[in-house]
């Protein structure tokens, strides 16, 4: 069955309505020049994330990681049962649309400021 001229049009402007969305995200290197580090906490101030935007965690494999928590470990500096976690040194990861976590999940790293919470409309 072929689409109907009206559901042609819907299918385009939706097709257009994603690209532009895609188009428009930002990509954000986590720590600035710096990378994925310690006291990289403060790092999103001042920052204005959109659901869809880009951040990319630039470190060293094996010295850390990035770890994708909820509220409470993000808040306990720990990577719960099932959290998704990166190890590739060069981490891309898509922003959702409300609250996202992350911490390197390694001992103390948390507590010495490797946590970013980024707030996507």
């Amino acid at each position: 069955m072929g689409l109907g001229r009206g559901s042609a049009m819907v299918l385009l402007l939706c097709l257009f309505v994603i690209q532009s969305e895609m188009v428009n995200a930002a990509i954000y290197r986590v720590g600035g020049a710096g990378g994925w580090t310690f006291n990289t906490d403060g790092w999103p101030k001042g920052k204005r994330f959109r659901a869809g935007d880009r951040l990319v965690f630039n470190y060293g494999p094996g010295a850390h990681n990035v770890a994708v928590v909820n509220k409470a470990g993000y808040a306990g500096c720990n990577a719960p049962r099932g959290s998704r976690v990166y190890r590739s040194g060069r981490d891309q990861i898509t922003l959702s649309r409300g609250m996202n976590y992350f911490i390197c999940s390694y001992v103390g790293h948390c507590q010495f400021g490797m946590r970013i919470a980024i707030y996507a409309p």
